[in-house]
């Protein structure tokens, strides 16, 4: 593996770039959300490059969810899920899109997470619940 890469994968970057550039753009540390946003590319959709893989979809609500955790323990726990259930809701095509990952309650070791994800119509287009278990930095 080259330098350059190694170093873009133990930075996040190379994870960032590969979610569509995904970025956290905000936080609420009074309702403990994290919000990010992404672009969908058409590589990232089947039906001829109109609708987003589902997995990419669970992807950007995981990784929202958990800078919600990051943010509310100030960078001193990450988490990693047990279980990830997503509805779909509406089509995610290509363009830009944004998401919003919640603590609904963080104990000593597991933490109990939503999120929402918003199409390029910003429109509401899937809705994720997790479970997951904290893991010190």
């Amino acid at each position: 593996m080259d330098d350059d890469l190694e170093a873009r994968i133990r930075s996040g970057k190379a994870l960032s770039e590969s979610m569509g550039g995904f970025r956290v753009t905000g936080w609420d540390a009074e309702r403990k959300a994290a919000r990010g946003a992404f672009t969908v590319r058409p590589e990232y959709c089947h039906t001829n490059g109109t609708i987003a893989q589902g997995g990419f979809i669970t992807a950007w609500l995981d990784a929202a969810m958990a800078h919600a955790v990051l943010h509310d323990t100030d960078h001193k726990q990450t988490v990693f899920s047990l279980e990830i259930k997503v509805s779909f809701y509406e089509k995610v095509g290509p363009g830009e899109g944004w998401v919003e990952g919640r603590i609904v309650r963080r104990g000593k070791r597991v933490a109990f997470l939503e999120g929402a994800l918003y199409n390029a119509q910003g429109k509401l287009a899937a809705e994720a619940t997790s479970t997951g278990i904290l893991a010190d930095i």
